[in-house]
């Protein structure tokens, strides 16, 4: 999936401001400016739209499960992918928002979304493991979705 996406999805459905998404990165120690993030937040047909890179949506989950649950300096912080896969997206989110698999069914249920447990879990098995299934785009955006739904509402 297309990591602008899933910066325009986390930013409406915590309804944060610009300042508070660059923020979010720095936390995770990367500098941005207010300028590149306003640039990976416009739509795609937008002529001052850019791409966001891995090395950011990495550093940008990283910085969210810190908003979310706070820094604690005697863990380290966690591993920054060089590659961003819709499955690390979703383990992270699962992380920030402190979601027991329970929960992620029942946010996919919101939006009519059926997921077995299995299936479930087996999104979050590491590759190479015989029963790791990759996350597609439909299973991360109805995710967004319907954790958005459960958010706001």
């Amino acid at each position: 999936m297309i990591n602008n996406f899933t910066l325009r999805s986390v930013r409406y459905m915590l309804d944060l401001s610009d300042a508070q998404m660059v923020q979010i990165i720095k936390s995770a120690d990367l500098d941005v400016t207010l300028a590149e993030m306003a640039s990976w937040l416009k739509k795609d047909d937008d002529p001052a739209y850019k791409e966001c890179s891995d090395k950011v949506m990495g550093h940008f989950l990283n910085g969210l499960i810190f908003f979310r649950r706070g820094k604690d300096e005697n863990f380290p912080a966690p591993e920054i992918e060089t590659k961003i896969t819709n499955n690390i997206v979703l383990k992270k989110l699962r992380i920030a928002f402190e979601l027991k698999d329970t929960d992620m069914i029942d946010i996919f249920n919101l939006v009519d979304f059926r997921v077995s447990k299995p299936e479930l879990s087996a999104v979050f098995r590491k590759p190479g493991h015989k029963n790791y299934r990759e996350c597609g785009d439909q299973l991360l955006r109805n995710f967004l979705k319907g954790l958005t739904k459960k958010l706001r509402d």
